[in-house]
């Protein structure tokens, strides 16, 4: 392929990306990926934290995957300080994908604790798939201080993030299992049955979490 045709395919895909039927948008980032090409990533990153077709922004998640991580992170880690919702949480949902340990120190307090619940689930999963070693005990501390936080679906999230970090969560679930916060008692207790079922994370752990947030304390007494 010459210098012209890559030329003329970049500015397909990027005419692609612009159009207004979410299909043409999504064989675009198709293409994207098919073909990866250097001087699509910022375009690419800077799409996902516009596009509203749900479908679509996976495929350019898909499609930045593709693309070299020393290229690809340093966009996302930029992205990350958006006043866009929907670009930070994209770019941390992508971030995890790439699964770079070099982008741990991006992931911040203040992203794990965004007044924005999309946005501080994608950084709980992302942080729990980036995070070092030495560095699981005080990321638990950190989620712990978010039990209670929102809707089941946001609640169901955190304690998934947390139960991957497997025994390093024990500490701060008894501390929370002793709070004043009901709430965040009762969230805690359903963390440690997601940690303690020999299937955490399955569907029957996720369904049993289910019944205890929606039953309340009075659920787990049975």
């Amino acid at each position: 392929m010459t210098m012209q045709e890559t030329g003329t395919g970049t500015a397909r895909v990027v005419r692609g990306l612009e159009h207004g039927s979410a299909s043409v948008r999504l064989q675009a980032a198709l293409a994207a990926g098919t073909t990866p090409d250097p001087g699509l990533v910022g375009t690419l990153v800077a799409r996902c934290g516009v596009e509203p077709d749900f479908f679509v922004r996976d495929m350019l998640t898909w499609a930045i995957t593709r693309h070299e991580p020393a290229l690809t992170v340093p966009a996302l880690v930029e992205e990350l300080g958006s006043a866009r919702a929907q670009a930070r949480s994209q770019a941390l949902h992508t971030l995890s994908k790439v699964g770079d340990r070099r982008a741990w120190p991006a992931i911040t307090g203040a992203l794990l604790t965004d007044a924005d619940d999309d946005v501080a689930r994608s950084a709980w999963r992302a942080a729990v798939v980036l995070v070092p070693e030495e560095g699981r005990t005080e990321l638990a501390g950190v989620l712990a201080t978010q039990l209670g936080r929102g809707g089941r679906d946001t609640q169901l999230s955190l304690s998934r993030a947390l139960v991957t970090l497997g025994e390093d969560i024990l500490p701060v679930l008894s501390a929370a299992e002793h709070s004043s916060d009901p709430g965040v008692r009762q969230h805690a207790a359903a963390t440690r049955q997601l940690l303690l079922d020999p299937e955490a994370g399955s569907g029957y752990a996720v369904e049993e979490a289910k019944r205890v947030f929606a039953l309340g304390p009075e659920g787990r007494e049975g």
